[in-house]
This record gives C-alpha cells, sequence and structure tokens, in this order.
C-alpha cells in the first residue's frame, strides 16, 4: 500500500520524516515492512505487509505517529 502525505511546507514535512525514524529503522513486526520518501512537502509512504491484520495495524501506527509529530508542530508554534 502506498500513500502521500501533504504538508503546508517542506519544513513540516522534514520534520515529520525525521520523527519518524526510529520507528522506520527499528520496525515492530517481521510480518510487515516500511519505506518511506521525502519530496518538497510530500512524504510518501510504502507497506508491504503479508496479511491484511498486518497492514491495518502499521497503517493506524504510522498514522497516528504523523498526526502526533504534526500537532506538536502545530503547539510549538503558539
Amino acid at each position: 500500500m502506498q500513500f502521500h502525505i501533504v504538508f503546508e511546507d517542506a519544513q513540516d514535512a522534514e520534520v515529520v520524516i525525521k520523527s519518524l525514524e526510529p520507528e522506520i529503522l527499528t520496525s515492530p513486526s517481521s510480518r510487515t515492512s516500511t519505506d518511506f520518501k521525502l519530496k518538497d512537502k510530500t512524504i510518501t509512504i510504502n507497506i508491504r505487509a503479508v496479511d491484511v491484520t498486518s497492514l491495518r495495524a502499521s497503517v493506524n501506527s504510522y498514522l497516528r505517529w504523523i498526526m502526533l509529530s504534526y500537532d506538536i508542530i502545530k503547539l510549538s508554534r503558539h
């Protein structure tokens, strides 16, 4: 599964992808593999899984981490 997340600016996208690096490097499951690509203000995420349950769990985890990182960015601006 591949999806793209477009941010308001390239700096936000870079901060979010850097915050995800520990998760990318230490994948919690051998049933999935994930890679990310950053281009301008878009993060492209590729998740490969052996079954639907693993895919759903990985997608949910990465989306939660991305939302949390982005929320922290927004809070730091206020």
